[in-house]
């Protein structure tokens, strides 16, 4: 077998919260774009990764996920989001930490969803 993506599916209460972290902080695309359908959807892509973003409250509710994006520099990374949205640091880990297993880290979060930036 062969794969070539993995794409997530990620829910909102409100679309707008996913473009401002997706599409305004990590500068994804809006690569599909049906935002005035009854169940508003994007496909955005960056970098050969594709994320689906759905509005539907219910779902939202119940799938608080979190996952990671590798970059090879995590400096960049941090000071863009950190000039340009420190709101969106997460408390946790607002700042650029080595961890236990070796990865440098930090991390962000939108209410909804929990990302790590990770540089090894």
């Amino acid at each position: 077998m062969h794969f070539t993506h993995l794409v997530p599916n990620i829910f909102y209460k409100d679309l707008q919260t996913g473009l401002k972290t997706f599409v305004e902080c990590l500068e994804f695309t809006i690569g599909h774009d049906e935002r005035q359908a009854d169940t508003p959807f994007c496909v955005l892509e960056k970098d050969g990764l594709r994320i689906n973003l759905f509005q539907d409250k219910e779902l939202a509710e119940n799938n608080h996920p979190e996952f990671r994006l590798v970059t090879t520099n995590i400096e960049e990374v941090y000071e863009k989001i950190k000039t340009s949205f420190p709101e969106l640091l997460h408390p946790n880990l607002r700042e650029i930490t080595r961890r236990p297993w070796g990865a440098k880290e930090f991390a962000i979060m939108d209410g909804q969803l929990g990302v790590v930036v990770q540089e090894w």
